[in-house]
């Protein structure tokens, strides 16, 4: 419990093992003790020191009767005849409304369902991965901002499991149980979604759109979790999973940050999560959606069915706390504070562009700590080399293992020259892979940002590994090796763009019927496996439209 934990955080603060200890696998101590022991020990975690005594009921009466909430309502309700206001009616009306979106959509956090999901994920996670592993030194340093100011932990999103590992991990350590932003269809799960909403999930709407009472009702609902200290936020800034594994462009969690910005407190911390799988759970599925198939329904009979997944295995996972981030510190000089002393807290108000400008960068900040702090693993590697065989080789003659291992180290090294960090895990085997996704570089057509930037960065990590020489003048090729290997890695999607920006018609086609089934990749039938994926469908239309080359028409 906690002196154990305290011990273990004290060995990770020596720096002569830091490195030895920088990932613990933590079911290694599940598999050599009791399952139920675990589950109801001692759970007594330090909270934020400025937190007020609250449950969940006083939560959700706090958010309705806030001010900032009745204002919301007498807007909603203005375009309504004045004697409806005398009456009172309307205005009951609207709270009614509010009340049904407030219970629809909050958690209802107790320890006893945590326990209950602590006993039953350790079955569950020992069945599935050969090992959890995870960075000491970022729990200590998550322990500590828990009790110093208002958490936001903001986990990549790759699989069902990445909430359920990181509240298992928290509750594992003696850290605050988060209270985590979740889609509303996992809601409508017949008991699985009412035992999530007593682990923390509360439910979000996929689309608020123009809704002005739900807008307001969310985000005075994570305001006074956050004023009050009730418990660390957790929320995907990406807004939904990654069908291909990779990053995608903030979402849903740009809008989350920017209600966060608007909280009435001296500061907040951003703690950026990079969860990394040997092998996710739902590979097939994701498979068939980037395919265009249509994603199944969340149901609890097709958990039930899905059951069949605990008879493989998936490999390790790692999760990398990356280091808090003050997001009073990270916008100094962005955003000028002042101007909200002069409006009442009370009001509704809109981000100024100023606001919007910072939040899109700090959530782009915190995908990029992501990136850095993703764990490749050896398959990874070898799977990359596997994708660049080919197919009559794979499916015929075969690949020597000779020749895949020597492939594998040299990739090993090109890793290494550009910066990456193996981890040697217990002395037995580098399993840890490179700390930072050595591969992740040059110009990223789906994301905003600048593009010379970009290009530097790319010369700049080409010239760390040998590949180019930089001159006064010019850049030339010095390892032909590197970039043969670097061109055919990228060649894929250099071809999807190409393809895609050649069918103007289909484009403008699937742009008014974006929802479409089947996907572009029926229309198309193209043999380029890159171009087949929905994502990649849609990051090419994201893109023409940002450089204003199409229009999106709804009709």
């Amino acid at each position: 419990t906690r002196e154990r934990t305290s011990l273990l955080l004290d060995v990770v603060r020596n720096p002569t093992t830091r490195c030895i200890y920088k990932f613990v696998d933590l079911l290694d101590e599940r598999r050599r003790g009791s399952d139920l022991s675990f589950a109801f020990k001692t759970f007594s975690p330090w909270p934020y020191k400025g937190a007020l005594s609250c449950s969940t009921a006083d939560l959700n009466k706090a958010v309705l009767e806030s001010h900032f909430l009745r204002h919301v309502a007498k807007e909603v309700q203005s375009p309504k005849p004045l004697e409806m206001f005398e009456t009172g009616s309307s205005v009951e009306e609207v709270k009614e409304d509010a009340l049904g979106i407030l219970e629809e959509m909050s958690q209802n956090l107790q320890l006893g369902f945590i326990r209950l999901m602590a006993y039953m994920l350790t079955k569950v996670f020992k069945r599935l991965f050969s090992g959890i592993f995870v960075n000491m030194e970022g729990l200590n340093m998550l322990q500590q901002a828990t009790q110093e100011s208002p958490v936001i932990l903001m986990p990549n999103h790759r699989s069902y499991v990445d909430f359920l590992a990181i509240s298992y991990i928290l509750f594992s350590y003696d850290i605050p149980i988060p209270v985590i932003a979740a889609g509303i269809p996992l809601a409508g799960m017949k008991i699985v979604g009412e035992i999530l909403r007593r682990s923390g999930a509360f439910f979000i709407r996929r689309a608020i759109g123009s809704d002005k009472l739900y807008w307001a009702v969310l985000s005075e609902y994570i305001k006074t979790i956050v004023r009050k200290g009730f418990a660390p936020v957790e929320f995907y800034v990406e807004g939904l999973r990654s069908r291909t594994l990779k990053s995608l462009v903030p979402k849903l969690g740009t809008k989350h940050v920017g209600i966060l910005m608007l909280c009435e407190v001296f500061d907040i911390t951003l703690v950026p999560v990079s969860i990394s799988y040997d092998r996710v759970l739902e590979e097939s599925l994701l498979a068939h959606e980037l395919l265009g198939v249509p994603k199944p329904k969340e149901s609890t009979t097709g958990l039930l069915k899905a059951s069949k997944v605990l008879q493989e295995a998936y490999g390790s996972m790692h999760v990398n706390f990356g280091r808090p981030l003050s997001v009073r510190r990270l916008c100094e000089g962005k955003i000028n504070r002042c101007q909200y002393n002069l409006v009442p807290r009370d009001l509704p108000r809109k981000p100024s562009a100023e606001v919007q400008a910072c939040v899109s960068w700090l959530a782009h900040l915190t995908v990029r700590v992501q990136e850095e702090g993703s764990v490749i693993s050896p398959w990874s590697l070898m799977a990359c080399l596997l994708l660049q065989a080919p197919a009559a080789v794979l499916s015929e003659e075969g690949l020597l293992w000779h020749q895949l291992k020597e492939k594998t180290l040299w990739l090993r090294k090109l890793a290494l020259d550009l910066g990456a960090e193996f981890q040697q895990k217990h002395g037995v085997r580098m399993d840890n892979g490179p700390r930072k996704n050595p591969l992740h570089f040059g110009v990223d057509l789906d994301k905003r940002g600048s593009s010379r930037n970009d290009f530097e960065e790319a010369i700049a990590l080409l010239k760390k590994c040998g590949a180019v020489h930089v001159g006064q003048q010019e850049v030339t090729a010095s390892d032909w090796e590197v970039l043969s290997f670097l061109q055919t890695l990228l060649r894929p999607f250099i071809d999807s763009y190409q393809v895609l920006c050649l069918l103007p018609p289909l484009i403008s086609f699937v742009m008014v019927h974006l929802k479409a089934e089947p996907s572009l990749s029926a229309i198309l039938g193209l043999g380029t496996y890159e171009a087949l994926s929905w994502d990649v469908q849609k990051n090419v239309l994201s893109a023409l439209r940002r450089l204003e080359t199409l229009t999106k028409l709804r009709t």
